[in-house]
């Protein structure tokens, strides 16, 4: 019996026992209640710290978003705007048809398998279900701001992936390890801060594998169940609308197959997933636009209305200029990731042989997550009309609509991406949090067996209990991500300028 057969067997034990404890439990009825009460002290602190907010002409704004535009801005300006001006050379790179580093690579995957774990990390739900909230609340011209936040955040991405793969740990068995954890500790190290950069190291650590097991997993199953159970009837009359534990299990099953190969079998799924889902999703969505062209002249005036406050029912000039920014701002910096650091603990295993390379082609995520998908999908609500009558629903609810009033079909396509996009995203996101976990506890097999059958626990677990108070507290750790992240970033980007001065008039002609 091979290694990985005998791992993946002790992975299904305990997927099997933990589904069973929770089906005994009546599918978590009271579970979820009893969790909930005790987290939601907890979780309310938490909240209450990392979504901070501000008022604004009648606007809630939280500092944390602040702080992600703050950084993106900088760094665009800061790094003569190589979003816009190598964007090019980045597509180039990411098939090597440019001039760059062809000799001495190092590493476990190759460009194209980095940014496409990259990208299922953060081509998610948001991208559904995120987009129709933030024209629910801002209205369409939303999308406007939603398309410059993925434009600036391009840079982000550049810096972040940048700076790991500079940094990245080789471990004795050959694979490599980076992200913020290691770059902080570095870092700091040769500024001669290094308990700084330790502890700053861990509470992104701390902070990730949090996010990881909640935002990254339970969330990411829990809603593509409901979804399931919406087309198979409803919560009153599918199959499996009290069988939670059932999908769970199935779902931890599929992740577990994954995950027990590590970077190179994440990677090659992710691979395969990444354009098939990106390609159903697109279209499917451009069906609905096609068919709905003749809307799309007058879709254009009141999204670009919309964004700028022109339309008097957002709330005038001003109220509805803050609102369509503020929507559109937050939805595509919770989408893309540029800021929190995740997608460079993936790039950290890319073959290079250097590390400004490989941040011109993670420059494509925010463009790919938020500029096209995100764009597609509130093109699909605003030309099919639904947001202007969408009483009651919200999210994925209210996307599903919009197709449905083209495709009377279509929520069944969409099921399968919803699952798909919430697939990839777990895979992706057991890596981050591995990382981060051996990061803290040692990098050892036996350390990375016990975080990979704890995350495919929690799956089961994600699919069965609605556990809104513990879902609160890990996506605040995610956020909580960008503090410690963005400021190493800024303490490092003077050495990474002149570094990339270097590499363009080396190797870019």
């Amino acid at each position: 019996m091979s290694k990985n057969l005998k791992v993946f067997l002790m992975f299904l034990a305990a997927i099997i026992s933990t589904g069973v404890l929770v089906a005994r439990s009546g599918n978590g009825a009271g579970v979820d209640d009893k969790i909930n009460a005790a987290m939601e002290p907890v979780s309310n602190a938490a909240v209450s710290v990392i979504f901070y907010s501000v008022e604004f002409l009648g606007q809630s704004i939280p500092l944390v978003l602040l702080w992600l535009v703050a950084a993106s801005c900088f760094f665009t300006i800061y790094f003569g705007f190589i979003n816009f001006r190598y964007f090019k050379y980045a597509i180039q790179l990411l098939f090597e048809k440019a001039p760059s580093d062809k000799k001495d690579k190092k590493g476990e995957i190759n460009r194209f398998q980095a940014l496409s774990t990259s990208v299922s990390g953060t081509v998610g739900l948001g991208n559904i279900g995120g987009v129709a909230v933030a024209i629910s609340l801002g209205g369409p011209g939303a999308m406007i701001w939603m398309i410059v936040m993925g434009l600036i955040g391009m840079t982000t991405k550049f810096v972040e992936i940048s700076t790991a793969i500079k940094y990245r740990h080789r471990t004795e068995e050959g694979h490599f390890s980076g992200g913020p954890m290691y770059y902080l500790t570095e870092g700091f190290k040769e500024r001669g801060m290094p308990k700084l950069g330790w502890c700053l190291g861990a509470f992104f650590s701390l902070c990730c594998i949090g996010g990881a097991f909640g935002g990254g997993n339970m969330f990411q199953v829990n809603q593509s169940f409901q979804q399931f159970v919406n087309v198979t009837g409803g919560p009153d009359a599918s199959f499996i609308a009290d069988k939670g534990w059932l999908f769970g299990l199935f779902v931890s099953t599929m992740v577990a197959a994954v995950i027990i190969g590590g970077i190179k079998s994440i990677a090659a799924v992710a691979s395969r997933i990444v354009p098939f889902m990106a390609a159903l999703y697109f279209f499917g969505a451009m069906g609905v636009i096609i068919v709905n062209a003749a809307h799309i002249p007058e879709a254009v005036v009141v999204i670009f209305k919309g964004a700028f406050g022109l339309d008097a029912v957002a709330g005038g000039f001003l109220g509805g200029l803050i609102a369509a920014m503020l929507q559109g701002v937050r939805r595509a910096a919770f989408s893309n990731e540029a800021g929190l650091g995740s997608a460079s603990i993936a790039h950290s295993a890319v073959k290079t042989d250097h590390h400004v390379s490989q941040g011109f082609v993670a420059m494509l995520e925010p463009f790919i997550d938020t500029v096209i998908i995100c764009s597609l999908t509130a093109l699909v609500i605003v030309v099919s009309g639904v947001y202007t009558d969408n009483t009651g629903m919200a999210g994925v609810e209210l996307t599903s609509k919009a197709f449905a009033e083209t495709f009377t079909w279509f929520p069944y396509i969409l099921a399968l991406a919803v699952f798909l996009f919430a697939f990839s995203s777990m895979i992706a996101w057991s890596y981050y949090g591995l990382k981060a976990f051996t990061f803290l506890f040692g990098e050892s097999e036996k350390v990375e067996t016990i975080y990979k059958v704890m995350y495919c626990m929690v799956t089961v677990i994600g699919g069965a209990l609605s556990l809104g108070k513990i879902i609160d507290f890990m996506d605040a750790a995610i956020f909580a991500m960008t503090i410690p992240n963005i400021i190493g970033l800024y303490v490092m980007a003077p050495k990474l300028k002149k570094e990339l001065k270097e590499y363009i008039s080396e190797r870019i002609k």
